[in-house]
């Protein structure tokens, strides 16, 4: 089993600093390089870092996670327009080589099926960040008795729904779907930032530490991937 690098920050602001330094490097190194990019509060510090360090984006590609399901992409609450919002407005990629699931998609699996296949074509994911659920769901990959490989259509669970909630004005607005990338979508990123923030999250972040695998805490599929990066800030690693 490959062993996960952490890296124990003071807290969010630092460790959104680390995770923007990661990805500057990269985009540096590679100016065409495909970028695997996440929605929710945690990487928000880290997207403002990156669109203040001057980084020419114009050859980057990137592909979300994941997307609510349906919801358009003009509802503040979609992940399309979150990712305008903190990030593609304020660099200069090109908006075409961006690239979120269609919460819009008349016939969603058929969407499933072409997101996985664009991976493919686009190279496949350099780098991936990922947060983490306090139940330790990655993307939408909810904890279950099983887990799907490609990109599919998800039902959210009661808790992730909740913890959404705060974006919209009801639980009841929260969509109870998405279309989420599995987990060997994720998992052939060539290298993957996992940010863990929050007291909250710290049972999550314990469950990376030890040797076992489960679809109950899908993050721990993880410990099967050859280069990943835990940042986290203090109150995630101490409880």
């Amino acid at each position: 089993m490959m062993e996960i690098k952490f890296i124990i920050c003071n807290d969010y602001d630092e460790m959104s600093h680390r995770a923007a330094e990661i990805f500057a490097a990269q985009i540096k190194e590679n100016p065409e390089s495909v970028l695997g990019l996440a929605t929710g509060s945690t990487p928000v510090g880290m997207y403002s870092e990156l669109a203040s360090m001057g980084l020419d984006f114009s050859r980057i590609k990137s592909v979300n996670l994941d997307e609510y399901y349906p919801i358009s992409p003009k509802n503040e609450n979609s992940y399309r327009y979150f990712m305008n919002e903190n990030l593609f407005s304020k660099v200069n990629i090109n908006i075409n080589n961006t690239y979120v699931p269609n919460g819009e998609a008349a016939d969603a699996e058929k969407e499933c099926r072409e997101y996985d296949a664009l991976i493919d074509r686009l190279g496949g994911i350099d780098l991936q960040v990922l947060g983490i659920g306090p139940n330790g769901h990655i993307g939408f990959n909810e904890p279950d008795t099983e887990l799907f490989a490609g990109t599919h259509v998800t039902s959210l669970t009661l808790s992730t729904v909740e913890a959404n909630s705060r974006f919209f004005s009801s639980v009841d607005e929260v969509p109870k779907k998405a279309i989420t990338m599995g987990m060997s979508s994720i998992l052939s990123a060539k290298k993957i930032v996992l940010l863990i923030s929050g007291k909250n999250k710290h049972a999550a972040l314990k469950a990376l530490l030890d040797d076992k695998i489960t679809p109950a805490v899908p993050a721990t599929f993880l410990k099967l991937h050859r280069d990943v990066t835990v940042i986290c800030d203090k109150a995630a690693y101490e409880g």
